[in-house]
């Protein structure tokens, strides 16, 4: 059984890579390590992440999104962002899904 939370991605500035957010180890580049919330506060906090890296001006795109957890990790719930977390749907050999 999965359950719906939400995750904070951004486009970092300096290469566009799609990034995920950490409590522990700040903008991450796998959706795997990004920590997930579910809760009004923990959903409050995340906006206040999400608006300090937009002025901080290193990131773009900073949104919350929908995701479901699974025994291996976060898993977007939209294929826009399934596709931006994974790579191109193209070639197997590039992007995250080459790690």
């Amino acid at each position: 059984m999965s359950t719906a939370s939400k995750a904070l991605t951004a486009n970092r500035l300096s290469d566009g890579i799609a990034v995920w957010y950490s409590n522990s180890q700040g903008w991450v580049d796998r959706v795997v390590d990004a920590d997930c919330v579910s809760t009004k506060e923990e959903i409050a906090l995340f906006e206040i992440v999400a608006a300090q890296a937009i002025l901080a001006g290193q990131h773009c795109d900073v949104v919350l999104i929908d995701v479901e957890m699974t025994e291996d990790g976060p898993r977007p719930l939209k294929l826009r962002e399934r596709i931006r977390a994974e790579g191109p749907t193209i070639r197997l050999d590039l992007g995250n899904q080459a790690a």
